[in-house]
């Protein structure tokens, strides 16, 4: 009887120390689990980001940023100033009129202030006229209109002697003075009745882009 008792609690110490070996195999790992759970000082996590200590920024990261939004290799064209243009405008006249109305002087006012008439350029001024008339009246009223322009010209600063007068009568319409059955054509003769200017640039004119010179 003896004997079976102990051999029963062999039995149970071998279990009890079967049980224990199979606990201790599941229980869970308290080792860290790599990277993923890993924590780093703030010193790494500079080092990792190519970050100098003390909020210090590498110059070689400066210059690297400023290469990918300017590309020094690639300079502006260098503007060009367009040459000068000689400048051109007609001034009409009313009916049997030898003087500029208020709309013909606003137009010769922009003339003037034009910067190609500042550069001392010849101008030349021809008058025109309508055909209702005789050729020698419409001649004449086609001249005192050109020197009328000439003479406000004149009032605004500008050399008459820079100024040629070309009378041309009724010889060079624009317009048909009559229509195609012979009646009169007013609108035709409004646009006869003119004075073209033509102020051109002096052949010695300077390049518009030159600097000035300090020479005394």
């Amino acid at each position: 009887m003896t004997m079976l008792k102990w051999k029963d609690r062999a039995s149970l110490l071998a279990a009890a120390a079967a049980i224990g070996l199979g606990m201790a195999g599941c229980a869970p790992r308290t080792e860290p689990a790599g990277n993923d759970t890993a924590h780093e000082s703030p010193e790494g996590e500079a080092a990792g980001n190519g970050a100098l200590p003390n909020n210090q920024v590498d110059d070689g990261a400066k210059e690297d940023a400023a290469k990918s939004i300017i590309r020094p290799d690639i300079e502006p064209s260098p503007t060009t100033t367009p040459p000068a243009k000689a400048a051109e405008l007609t001034v009409p006249f009313p009916a049997s009129g030898v003087q500029p109305d208020a709309a013909g002087r606003a137009l010769l006012d922009t003339l003037a202030a034009d910067p190609v008439v500042a550069l001392g350029g010849p101008i030349t001024i021809w008058g025109h006229s309508d055909s209702k008339g005789s050729d020698a009246a419409n001649l004449s009223a086609s001249r005192r209109r050109a020197e009328a322009a000439r003479d406000y010209l004149v009032t605004k600063g500008i050399a008459a002697d820079r100024m040629t007068v070309i009378a041309l009568g009724e010889a060079r319409p624009i317009a048909p003075n009559r229509n195609l059955d012979g009646t009169d054509d007013p609108q035709g003769r409004d646009k006869n009745r003119r004075v073209e200017i033509k102020v051109d640039v002096p052949a010695n004119a300077p390049a518009a882009d030159a600097a000035p010179s300090n020479d005394p």
